[in-house]
């Protein structure tokens, strides 16, 4: 995966932000490394750039770590992704949507989430549950999603992270639900996209998790950026 990586990243880097920095020990999770770092590579309150990401900067969690790039809206593709993640679908997920890796009741939820990620931007994180498959233990998951400019200027890429916790299973494929999503601007609040608001009653009673979203065309690219 790090030789992957290091063959689609830029070569002239003359900086790389060191994950090492922020550790104590090794208590914090992959989730809280990845934004840690992504905090660090930010400019004046902005997004980083896609191009600053470094995998030797993400050295400890990469099999955890993927990128997304928005193709339509609502839609953003796996550009590059960790083990883990080959783990928890089955397969290979390079190029396919993240919707696919969700159950067909999620994908308008995570489309919404993806949408306001890239137009805030914002921070997004997600309690993620798979389905139950036979004779397995319950599989849980954690995602945070980090919003990243392209070479161009806009927010079009992400940098993402998720671990999951319970019995995987050989050659099991897992489709999740979305249990809760929260976001957070830049400066660390809570925020909901309004659409959504309006289309879910009682939201005001957590204004950080939303359930539901307009209904959002899936559309699967497969060329290469």
């Amino acid at each position: 995966m790090r030789r992957f990586l290091g063959d689609t990243l830029s070569d002239k880097l003359e900086k790389v932000v060191s994950m090492d920095r922020f550790r104590s020990g090794r208590s914090l999770s992959p989730l809280r490394q990845a934004e840690a770092y992504w905090s660090a590579l930010r400019t004046d309150d902005g997004v980083p750039l896609r191009s600053a990401i470094d995998p030797r900067g993400l050295e400890n969690i990469l099999p955890y770590a993927f990128i997304l790039e928005r193709i339509a809206p609502g839609v953003a593709r796996f550009r590059l992704a960790g083990q883990h993640l080959t783990e928890l679908t089955g397969m290979e997920v390079r190029g396919m949507p993240l919707t696919a890796m969700f159950t067909g009741a999620a994908r308008a939820e995570v489309g919404a989430v993806l949408e306001h990620m890239f137009d805030t931007p914002a921070v997004a994180e997600l309690d993620l549950i798979a389905e139950r498959r036979f004779a397995l233990s319950p599989l849980e998951a954690r995602m945070v999603l980090l919003p990243l400019k392209s070479d161009f200027g806009d927010t079009s890429r992400a940098l993402g992270v998720i671990v999951a916790e319970g019995e995987l299973g050989k050659r099991t494929s897992h489709s999740f639900d979305v249990a809760r999503s929260q976001l957070r601007d830049l400066n660390g609040e809570h925020t909901v996209p309004p659409a959504v608001i309006e289309e879910v009653p009682g939201l005001a009673e957590e204004p950080a998790s939303f359930d539901g979203a307009p209904h959002l065309r899936l559309v699967v690219s497969r060329d290469e950026a």
